[in-house]
């Protein structure tokens, strides 16, 4: 059984997940500190979405989560901001564990983060994803994204004294 929730703390149980579910998400990226996912889970601009997966082999595994609630599966981030043309809306991060890919918890945060963004106003969704992830843009196509053909243009302040 799959469910989709809003993360509303952080304890150790989303830090475990973090710390296992971003290095399947990007080599490159620095895993968040515990400050740097509660100012996610606090912010009003961001919801921190998870997809727990529970069977009766994981609810009787260490890792179930709470009250046998399941594991953490996937992690979706949503951004809400408002610009002067609108209220925006923005998928981010999203990544599901490579042993639980294919059983719909990818489509389960997507949905559940567009619905979101519908019931706070917002008149579109975007996000980007490379097309090396054929898998996560087949998803999101079923999901209803169209591909736009825009100029995605990044700036790598790392990089820059």
């Amino acid at each position: 059984m799959l469910t989709v929730t809003v993360a509303e703390e952080v304890d150790a149980e989303l830090l475990e997940a973090t710390a296992r579910l971003v290095p399947q998400l990007s080599s490159s990226a620095r895993l968040p500190s515990r400050q740097e996912l509660a100012e996610i889970v606090s912010s009003p601009a961001t919801v921190l979405f998870m997809a727990r997966e529970s069977s009766l082999a994981l609810d009787r595994s260490a890792g179930a989560g709470p009250a046998g609630g399941g594991q953490i599966v996937g992690l979706l981030t949503l951004a809400l901001f408002r610009i002067p043309t609108g209220l925006r809306a923005w998928v981010e991060d999203v990544v599901v564990d490579e042993a639980a890919r294919g059983r719909g918890a990818g489509e389960a945060l997507v949905r559940a983060a567009v619905e979101l963004a519908r019931q706070r106003g917002a008149a579109t969704v975007d996000l980007t994803s490379r097309p090396s992830r054929e898998a996560a843009n087949r998803l999101y196509a079923r999901c209803g994204f169209v591909l736009r053909e825009t100029n995605v243009y990044r700036l790598d302040l790392r990089s820059r004294s």
